[in-house]
């Protein structure tokens, strides 16, 4: 509710409109299917503009969600010391998409009973996961034991993770090409 006796009217395009009685405003505003939203009310005149305010708050909204982004959250893959090759290739690749998500990924290598007493395997366990996932990841946190487990904490390096990805569409692109047969004169598909 306006309650001042004179404001200055600006249109939804940014225009002047000048100063009218509120009456007169919210009448123009009616007309033109919006509503009369005081923008600036310790203004003398007070400040009001026409716009839909249904879509105003719908697009304010929407703005504040998309600065919110993506929070990078700690995902875990866990290992042990006899991982096979396969089984490591296996769960290395779902820590590859969770470093290309963006997340970070702790690596932990459990031990059990005897296996505590080789505790290099482990390392060398993690040492080919650092090798392996190769420079999309940052070693965040070296690898330490806690009771009985090793593990690190690999963060995501945004610049390799571009590369990556920019390599990845230019071979997709590459494969289109190729699978989309020429004709020998350059004319587009064969027998068309």
């Amino acid at each position: 509710m306006i309650r001042a006796a004179e404001i200055r009217v600006i249109a939804d395009d940014g225009e002047q409109l000048g100063v009218m009685t509120p009456e007169a405003a919210i009448a123009r505003a009616e007309e033109a299917g919006l509503d009369l939203v005081e923008v600036s009310p310790a203004a003398r005149p007070p400040v009001c503009r026409s716009m839909d305010y249904g879509r105003y708050k719908y697009e304010q909204k929407k703005k504040a969600n998309k600065s919110k982004g993506h929070a990078a959250s700690l995902k875990e893959v866990k290992l042990r010391p006899r991982t096979d090759q396969h089984d490591l290739d296996f769960k290395l690749k779902n820590a590859r998409r969770f470093l290309m998500e963006g997340d970070k990924v702790k690596v932990t290598v459990m031990y059990r009973g005897r296996e505590m007493v080789h505790r290099e395997i482990g390392r060398k366990q993690l040492d080919r996961v650092v090798e392996l996932i190769g420079p999309i990841a940052a070693v965040e946190n070296p690898p330490r034991m806690e009771g009985r487990f090793l593990s690190m904490i690999l963060a995501p390096n945004r610049e390799a993770i571009e590369k990556e990805r920019k390599a990845e569409q230019r071979a997709a692109r590459a494969e289109a090409e190729a699978a989309s047969p020429v004709s020998p004169d350059g004319a587009g598909p064969q027998g068309a």
